[in-house]
């Protein structure tokens, strides 16, 4: 075989026996679990460290959660002034109903698009396609 010793009778048996181990899905013993290493004590400047990121994130967390709650409130304060703005724009019923039925949308959704555009079926159905 070219690794520098004849094998004997013996070892073919056992070479015989350890490939054919490899050659079959889950064959032999299983192999024991690698276990993980032990973590090091912490230092008391690790966890000072640690205590004072914590701080740091969770008073940033508050302040991006303050500006996020702010912005959701002028959204909302914006799209109320434009839905009053929107009410206002009168809209034909049988526009409604046109637009209904050649998009197979709900009358809610028929008016607030007429609104949108003032009115303008053609524009609104141009919306509704795009």
């Amino acid at each position: 075989m070219g690794h520098g010793r004849e094998l004997g009778r013996s070892d073919i048996g056992k070479q015989v026996e350890i490939s054919g181990r490899g050659s079959e899905l889950g064959a032999g013993p299983p192999l024991p679990a690698a276990t993980p290493p032990r973590p090091r004590p912490a230092s008391s400047k690790t966890v000072t460290n640690y205590a004072e990121e914590k701080e740091i994130l969770s008073s940033e967390m508050e302040m991006a959660m303050s500006v996020m709650g702010d912005r959701r409130s002028r959204e909302q304060k914006a799209k109320q002034e434009r839905d009053k703005e929107l009410a206002k724009v009168t809209v034909k019923k049988e526009d409604v109903e046109h637009i209904m039925n050649e998009m197979e949308i709900s009358q809610s959704a028929a008016e607030h698009g007429l609104r949108e555009h003032l009115g303008n079926v053609v524009k609104t159905l141009i919306a509704l396609t795009d």
